[in-house]
């Protein structure tokens, strides 16, 4: 088992210490480290006795930056700290477009206050774009979020045809399983689908109660920015809590893997690793 893994056996008990770890862990200035220093850390901590007595930034760098699986250094592209990038650039285009397009935005928000439900900012939809695009929100946030949990086994399908691998407790791989794999897609869809489906109905609420207030009834050119607003704010704190709601060493039962591996089980749970 992968040094991260073991690392993420011993910190991950619950979503608190979870959760601790992801917000160090998409600390953009992690996309800074160089290939040598990765590697340099990779080989200090191999040479490390306890994994627990290991310094923490040189283990936030090796959980940032090395595939837990394969033990090589992640691309750039793929590497955690990319989520708070790519919102940190989100969120500006976002208001670039916002203020470009404020007077018109505004008179429309005002003319249709009450026919027309809500705004969500488009990057909730996905990645194809780099705007906020006005949508209705009832539809667009259900379907996203039911989209969401049922992307993710597709993107994923290979792990559920060809299956993951599964550990003992001491971190010795036991096998192949697919009902493993199986779980750690769902656990992940769900994630996911918690991630987005907060992210598009937290605002749209927020933004219901408001506009039931005098002020905002009286100041409807309000309601566009704290949307906005409130959008990027909640993305940003789902995105590490929604990482921390299963751990990254995932569990599975004996009777729910498959019959060959029950007969080299001598424990009554397997672990293995989740993913993203």
């Amino acid at each position: 088992m992968d040094a991260n893994l073991l690392y993420w056996k011993s910190h991950g008990e619950s979503v608190f210490s979870r959760l601790k770890v992801w917000v160090n862990l998409l600390d953009p200035s992690f996309l800074l480290t160089s290939n040598a220093e990765i590697q340099e850390t990779r080989t200090q901590l191999r040479s490390e006795e306890k994994v627990k007595k290991k310094d923490e930034h040189a283990w936030n760098i090796s959980l940032s930056s090395i595939h837990p699986d394969s033990g090589s250094v992640l691309p750039l592209v793929f590497r955690p700290p990319v989520f708070t990038t790519e919102l940190h650039c989100r969120v500006q285009l976002c208001k670039q477009k916002f203020f470009f397009r404020a007077g018109s935005d505004s008179i429309s928000e005002a003319a249709s206050l009450d026919s027309r439900d809500s705004l969500i900012c488009h990057m909730c939809r996905g990645p194809s774009s780099n705007y906020c695009e006005p949508t209705g929100y009832k539809k667009p946030t259900h379907s996203k979020f039911l989209q969401v949990y049922r992307t993710s086994p597709t993107l994923r399908g290979e792990e559920c045809e060809t299956g993951i691998q599964v550990f003992d407790s001491n971190g010795n791989t036991v096998g192949i399983s697919k009902a493993a794999a199986e779980k750690a897609v769902m656990e992940t869809a769900l994630s996911r689908a918690v991630l987005f489906g907060t992210t598009g109905a937290v605002p749209s609420l927020l933004v219901s109660v408001l506009k039931r207030t005098r002020l905002f009834q009286k100041n409807s050119l309000l309601i566009p920015p704290i949307r906005h607003i409130s959008v990027a704010f909640v993305l940003g704190l789902m995105i590490p809590l929604s990482f921390s709601l299963f751990s990254q060493m995932g569990t599975i039962r004996k009777e729910n893997v498959e019959e060959e591996l029950q007969a080299k089980m001598a424990e009554g749970q397997l672990f293995y690793h989740r993913g993203l």
